[in-house]
């Protein structure tokens, strides 16, 4: 016997046979993603040509010659008291400071860099007197007149003076700066060449580049003192500037054809 359906109950059947070919279909899908689940994988973790970069890192080495020459003059006093001992240790700074002025050292180059006042102990543990230290962090920019310079500021400080540390500087590195990152550039697109010959691959445009906080040699200061008859054998203080390196070093990611 036909059976008449009304076009409700009709719509009605037809959903439900859609609805069980989407879970028939979702159920094969499961049963062939577990027989090859590595397949998607090896798609998507394939690398197209278009993308494969190489990095490379450069560097570039330059040599300057040091113009600039500071040091830390100091001196250091004793007395009974503590206004003798101030007394004479500013007496003394202020006759190397007119020194230092009076041979062409610009006030801004001279900088009062440190004080210390202690006491004295005696063997019983009591005050036998007091030392007084003062100090001048000096900077002179013409290294042909420093070791001048230097002499005649620790004749006029005394026997008191002392100079703790001498460290040589390059006060202007901008052309220097600029040759050393030409040869680190150079040097990064001479390695990323190579690499891609030995892979057989030509070398892209640069996608990218970096570049380290620029490095100089490290220079350890010697101290040392100076005396009155010490500062009297030599005319003047010699001085030897040497050389001081700066280094850049670049990082480039290069495109491969």
């Amino acid at each position: 016997m036909a059976v008449q359906l009304s076009p409700t109950q009709r719509a009605v059947a037809a959903g439900v046979v859609s609805a069980g070919l989407l879970i028939a279909a979702f159920t094969i899908g499961e049963g062939q993603t577990s027989a090859a689940p590595s397949a998607p994988a090896v798609l998507t973790a394939a690398p197209t040509q278009a993308g494969t970069r190489i990095t490379v890192t450069g560097t570039g080495n330059v040599s300057g010659v040091p113009n600039q020459l500071m040091l830390s003059l100091g001196v250091q006093t004793t007395g009974t008291s503590v206004a003798g001992a101030l007394r004479q240790a500013n007496g003394a700074v202020r006759a190397i400071t007119s020194v230092l002025r009076h041979s062409g050292v610009a006030s801004s180059s001279i900088q009062t860099s440190g004080l210390s006042i202690q006491p004295n102990y005696n063997s019983s543990g009591a005050p036998s007197g007091y030392g007084v230290s003062e100090e001048l962090s000096v900077t002179l920019n013409r290294l042909s007149a420093a070791g001048t310079q230097i002499s005649q500021a620790v004749r006029a400080g005394g026997n008191a003076t002392t100079v703790d540390g001498v460290s040589l500087n390059l006060s202007d590195t901008g052309t220097l700066l600029a040759s050393a990152r030409a040869k680190a550039v150079a040097d990064a697109r001479a390695k990323a060449f190579a690499y891609a010959r030995a892979l057989g691959r030509p070398l892209g445009s640069v996608i990218s580049m970096s570049e380290a906080a620029p490095a100089t040699q490290p220079y350890y200061p010697q101290p040392y003192a100076l005396g009155v008859a010490a500062s009297k054998a030599a005319s003047s203080v010699p001085v030897h500037p040497g050389t001081q390196q700066l280094s850049v070093t670049v990082t480039v990611v290069f495109a491969l054809g």
